[in-house]
């Protein structure tokens, strides 16, 4: 079986991704397997985590793997002074997987090129979050019934947020528009807006958010501003609240909007938004049990045919 790390959506084509939701689906179907009995996946989280954790943790349970690692770096040798190399290389000797969590950018690059086993990319810094992502874009599949031609907005910290900027590396594909709406302080990088002229990725940058400029979106993609990126705390406590999506902001969208968001929210999100038809942030954040399986399996090797003639499906 080839096996392949999964540290960047960069480096995925269309037909993969869309080979990826394809995996997700049965997954979503099918949860509970067998297909890793023995195997063994590490998580190791040098940075804080609920969801994509115990995320990880429990796709790796519901294919039959068990579960090696950490969530706080202050119980393991790296106190004692141990680097990254020798933690990935020690890990190796245990596991099959590893899927890590760090704060440096590149991080888990780095990892990949020097694990004999897969390493999966679970956030690097402000960098890239490619399982988020790939639930992402599973959830919009969903709701949606396509990833073309999409007018997606991406609200809030678009500076530090790694979901955010996978999202635009990953839709390259799929010819969007995305509405780009954060404070100056978080706007998204050049580096990114350069991405997305390369790429023929139209954006329309926007101070306002009100219910007329977010009339025309499919996908509502809020994200927190993120306390502990700030070295600043004034800084922090100055942009924190500049933009709150309030259910009277819906009176003019689509019948088939779907507002997303990566999770924690602080108070980005109003809540009395929670019971309007618009909100699926708690589906989403179900769907990357789907999607982690389904990455689990393609760095292990395990194709969409073997999954689909699967007999090890356990009643769910």
């Amino acid at each position: 079986m080839k096996k392949n790390n999964f540290v960047t959506i960069a480096d995925l084509s269309k037909e993969k991704i869309m080979y990826l939701i394809e995996m997700a689906q049965q997954f979503e179907k099918y949860p509970n397997r067998e297909l890793l009995k023995g195997k063994i996946v590490a998580t190791l989280f040098f940075e804080p985590s609920t969801r994509t954790r115990l995320s990880f943790e429990t796709a790796a349970n519901r294919l039959g793997a068990r579960v090696i690692g950490f969530a706080d770096p202050k119980v393991t040798s790296g106190t004692k002074g141990e680097t990254l190399k020798d933690t990935i290389l020690m890990v190796s000797n245990y596991a099959d997987i590893i899927a890590m969590r760090h704060h440096i950018e590149g991080a888990a690059q780095y990892a990949s090129e020097i694990s004999p086993i897969p390493i999966v990319n679970a956030g690097d810094g402000a960098h890239q979050h490619p399982s988020q992502c790939m639930l992402d874009l599973y959830t919009i599949y969903q709701t949606q019934g396509t990833l073309e031609n999409l007018n997606i907005f991406l609200v809030g910290d678009l500076k530090y947020g790694r979901t955010v900027h996978s999202l635009i590396m990953a839709m390259r594909h799929f010819a969007p528009t995305f509405h780009f709406i954060a404070p100056e302080e978080l706007a998204m990088p050049n580096e990114y807006k350069i991405y997305c002229k390369d790429n023929g990725i139209k954006y329309v940058e926007h101070s306002d958010f009100n219910e007329d400029v977010i009339a025309d979106a499919d996908v509502i993609y809020m994200t927190r501003v993120q306390k502990e990126r700030f070295s600043d705390l004034m800084e922090y406590e100055r942009v924190k609240n500049v933009y709150i999506l309030k259910a009277d902001m819906l009176k003019y969208v689509k019948p088939n909007m779907k507002i997303l968001h990566p999770l924690p929210r602080v108070n980005e999100i109003a809540y009395d938004i929670d019971d309007t038809p618009y909100a699926y942030y708690i589906q989403q954040a179900r769907n990357g049990l789907y999607a982690r399986e389904a990455i689990i399996c393609y760095v292990l090797g395990i194709t969409l045919d073997e999954i689909k003639e699967d007999k090890t499906i356990i009643n769910n």
